[in-house]
């Protein structure tokens, strides 16, 4: 039987665990540190063995799934490392700049393991591990044979160097991301001049489509439900500009608007996701709110 650890136990990691069905699982998160944490309610949830430590957690692994923040990407990667089976697979599936991925993959190359680099170029739900991802680096054709059977259908093998995968969905991140910052920025605006549906309905000039108050809801909505990772995301993107001599003036101000759509975010969100005015309104109050709450501060 396969065994697999996953390291972080937060979106992608719950959908892995619920999904990767006849292996041995076993997690690592350092938040299973708190019993209340959302890691440890995950862990419960699907019955995981929680390791001791990050050693222990890999010492029994012919796989191991990297699902942390962007952030501790090459974190993750040390933390284990000195416990990593030769041989073992370590997919790592994190938004970090090419260069982090790059370190990550030679401290997993130094102890013996095999490094594959993953780009998740879709939400992980609602395919699930079907999701589309490019694969990168020497091992990427290989481990795409040893994972299909696993479940994982979207894999494609994208380029045998470490970090072109990384490039790839970084770079689009500045687009699609961008967009829903566009949105909510313009549309919030709008919204309090009461032009809003004049302005979606003019969009369809240069940029086609059925009906963008239903796909401008969706957006702002991801934005507002998910700003904090997609904010992280952005300042790896930014990181991925810079390195080739472009400033990222746009990936910098992406990420303040997905932080800052965060921290608006509706109480009732779930109610309004598909509906675009409510939604705005409802925004606008939380902005309201804070205006107050500085006002007596």
């Amino acid at each position: 039987m396969t065994t697999i650890t996953l390291l972080g136990l937060g979106e992608v990691g719950s959908v892995l665990a619920e999904d990767l069905t006849g292996v041995e699982l076993t997690a690592w998160d350092v938040a299973l540190a708190d019993p209340a944490s959302a890691a440890t309610r995950n862990a419960e949830r699907f019955g995981l063995v929680s390791a001791v430590d990050a050693h222990d957690a890999v010492r029994a692994a012919d796989l191991v799934i990297s699902a942390v923040t962007a952030a501790n990407d090459l974190t993750a990667a040390k933390s284990i490392a000195d416990g990593l089976p030769a041989g073992c697979w370590f997919l790592d599936l994190n938004s970090a700049a090419p260069g982090q991925k790059q370190a990550s993959a030679e401290v997993i190359e130094k102890a013996g393991g095999r490094y594959v680099e993953a780009a998740v170029m879709s939400p992980i739900n609602p395919k699930r591990l079907a999701a589309p991802m490019l694969l990168g680096g020497p091992h990427a054709a290989g481990f795409a044979e040893f994972a299909r059977p696993l479940g994982f259908t979207g894999l494609e093998v994208y380029a045998d160097v470490v970090g072109r995968a990384a490039a790839t969905k970084l770079c689009r991140s500045v687009v699609i991301k961008g967009v829903e910052a566009l949105l909510t920025e313009s549309l919030l605006a709008a919204r309090e001049w009461g032009v809003e549906g004049r302005v979606l309905g003019s969009l369809s000039n240069l940029l086609p489509s059925d009906d963008w108050e239903s796909l401008a809801a969706y957006m702002i909505s991801r934005s507002l439900e998910h700003g904090v990772r997609r904010a992280e995301e952005l300042r790896e993107a930014a990181v991925t500009v810079a390195e080739t001599g472009v400033e990222p003036v746009m990936a910098e101000a992406i990420a303040r608007r997905q932080d800052w759509a965060a921290a608006h975010r509706p109480v009732d969100l779930g109610e309004l996701e598909t509906r675009l005015l409510p939604l705005l309104d409802s925004v606008r109050t939380r902005m309201s709110e804070e205006d107050r709450k500085g006002d007596t501060e």
